[in-house]
């Protein structure tokens, strides 16, 4: 019996089985971006829990397995960000997985590293995967868990920054944030969603360090700008 008779007949039964989804951009260039948070998520699941997600079924590399006594699929979406939803919707419709089985964890540039929060529903928020995810499913009311990657610089290219490296100092942020979204997982499927966000939706105390010195970097940026604008107007003065 193959994987998807497995999870089907597991319905028939009235057995209730999750879908847990990471999404990134396949392929080895991407595998440390900023993008690809989802699929680090899924790994450390996969990890932890010993599933392997090595099936390909429906443009997506899946597997099956258990998680705090509840079954789940793990899936990784191999379609790339921007049609991500392609993936998710043949699944989602193939099992008919109600909303509160359905998980999306993936990156947010509206959170600074390693932050986590967990949503039932909401927009995009400029997200691609999740854009291309509403659109191919008619509907925003999925959950989501979100992992912070930090805010765009000022001056880059949405695309550029998210398809970036991490910055070695905000790896111990990730790696905690990374943590914290498995653990939203554990607690989702164990005693649901609002007690999920309730212990996870706070920052991390490395996130809380690292936001603290992204605020001192910029506001020092800021003061030898204003100096230096200073200088030059100072400067100009005494010319003329």
């Amino acid at each position: 019996m193959g994987l998807f008779d497995r999870f089907r007949n597991q319905e028939t039964k009235g057995q209730e089985f999750y879908c847990i989804v990471g999404l990134g951009n396949p392929g080895r260039e991407y595998a440390e971006t900023k993008h690809n948070v989802g699929f680090k998520v899924i790994d450390k699941l996969a990890e932890k829990y010993d599933i392997k997600v090595d099936k390909f079924k429906n443009k997506a590399f899946v597997g099956d397995g258990t998680i705090r006594n509840k079954r789940v699929l793990l899936v990784k979406p191999q379609t790339y960000m921007n049609l991500s939803g392609e993936s998710v919707r043949e699944i989602v419709n193939f099992y008919k997985i109600p909303q509160e089985r359905f998980v999306v964890i993936f990156d947010d540039t509206s959170l600074p590293c390693g932050s986590v929060r967990i949503r039932e529903k909401g927009s995009h928020g400029g997200h691609n995967g999740i854009r291309n995810i509403i659109d191919q499913m008619g509907t925003d009311a999925f959950y989501r868990i979100k992992v912070g990657i930090g805010e765009k610089p000022s001056g880059w290219d949405l695309a550029d920054y998210v398809l970036a490296k991490f910055n070695p100092d905000d790896l111990p942020a990730m790696e905690e944030g990374m943590d914290k979204a498995v653990q939203g997982v554990e607690i989702m499927l164990s005693r649901g969603i609002k007690d999920a966000a309730n212990r996870v939706n706070q920052k991390a105390k490395t996130a809380k360090k690292q936001k603290e010195k992204e605020e001192a970097a910029k506001a020092e940026a800021e003061k030898k700008e204003s100096e230096t604008k200073e200088e030059t107007k100072t400067s100009t003065e005494v010319k003329e």
